[in-house]
């Protein structure tokens, strides 16, 4: 769940996200922002008032090598989105400063972390492996098979707590051809599978706004074809 926090990315504001779930009889809700925590202490009064549990998280962005290396040329090192929610207290905690070192010294066009800090930092956090922007999909995507299984493996060790293999469905080719591989890895390396949708407004007749937000993230006109759009 993308709130209007992720900056020009999610649309919906957080009381009105908070409402739609209740209207539509959910009883908890995550925040998931991109990168960082800004609308984590709004949502959680508002959901608290509305009588549903809130449940604080971040997707962030995590390079394999080293937040440290900030230059294009190491392909071995790009970036990749990774959800996690926070079980705890001592979760919360660990998740700021995820949070915040991703900012402050791993910021390279993203605010990002590295495989080492979150290993450091992974006790009170679950863990899931995101959407086709996440390392597990991209390189099932990119047909590195044992790649995936391998990165698979590494965030099984690092958090302890709950790691879950991510299936989506928003009519994406490619998420289809994703999605069965993340089924049989999930039998092959005993990884639990957690289905979601990316949520980035709020009702299906947003989605002409939501795209209007989108050119003025990217710098292009609605008129243009060849530009970032939502395919469902």
């Amino acid at each position: 769940l993308h709130t209007e926090y992720s900056l020009l990315d999610g649309s919906g504001k957080i009381s009105k996200i908070i409402a739609r779930a209740k209207e539509l009889g959910m009883d908890s809700i995550a925040i998931t922002d991109h990168g960082v925590m800004y609308g984590c202490v709004d949502f959680y009064k508002e959901a608290k008032a509305q009588g549903i549990k809130p449940i604080l998280g971040c997707e962030i962005y995590v390079v394999p090598k080293s937040m440290h290396i900030k230059e294009n040329s190491d392909k071995d090192n790009d970036i990749y989105h990774l959800v996690l929610l926070v079980r705890n207290e001592t979760g919360y905690n660990n998740l700021m400063k995820i949070v915040s070192k991703a900012s402050i010294e791993g910021f390279y066009y993203k605010p990002r972390v590295d495989h080492d800090y979150l290993k450091e930092h992974s006790e009170g956090i679950i863990a899931l492996s995101a959407c086709l922007g996440g390392e597990v999909q991209s390189y099932i995507a990119r047909g590195s098979l044992k790649k995936a299984r391998e990165v698979a493996l590494i965030y099984k060790d690092i958090f302890k707590e709950g790691f879950y293999l991510e299936l989506q469905d928003h009519g994406i080719e490619e998420q289809k051809k994703v999605n069965k591989e993340l089924i049989k890895m999930s039998k092959e390396l005993a990884i639990p599978l957690v289905a979601t949708n990316d949520v980035h407004y709020i009702k299906k007749e947003d989605n002409v706004s939501h795209d209007i937000l989108l050119c003025i993230q990217t710098g292009k006109t609605m008129q243009e074809e060849n530009r970032m759009r939502y395919p469902s």
